[in-house]
């Protein structure tokens, strides 16, 4: 799926799930369409070059970045603590 396709609310979602130590690259690109390498590319063109080069720092070898790095006991998108995400909005309880 083409980047500059994405409705708005698509590419914070994306944003938001790249910025989250937990959430995979391959998570993104289920919901979303988009491999890694269109993540990164969307986090340098949104992001102000500062904030991208401290992510890319960040992210750079993370093992819950990369599903194929992770331990098999982990198999979801989320941390099991979370709040239940519906619609990019926290639901409330």
């Amino acid at each position: 799926m083409k980047i500059e396709i994405l409705p708005a609310k698509d590419i914070d979602r994306i944003i938001e799930m790249a910025w989250e130590d937990r959430t995979s690259f391959e998570a993104i690109e289920i919901q979303f369409g988009i491999a890694e390498k269109a993540v990164i590319e969307l986090m340098r063109k949104e992001m102000k070059s500062s904030s991208f080069k401290m992510w890319r720092k960040r992210i750079n070898g993370r093992q819950t970045k990369h599903a194929a790095l992770r331990s098999s006991d982990v198999n979801r998108f989320k941390c099991s603590r979370q709040k239940t995400i519906s619609l990019n909005k926290i639901s409330k309880k």
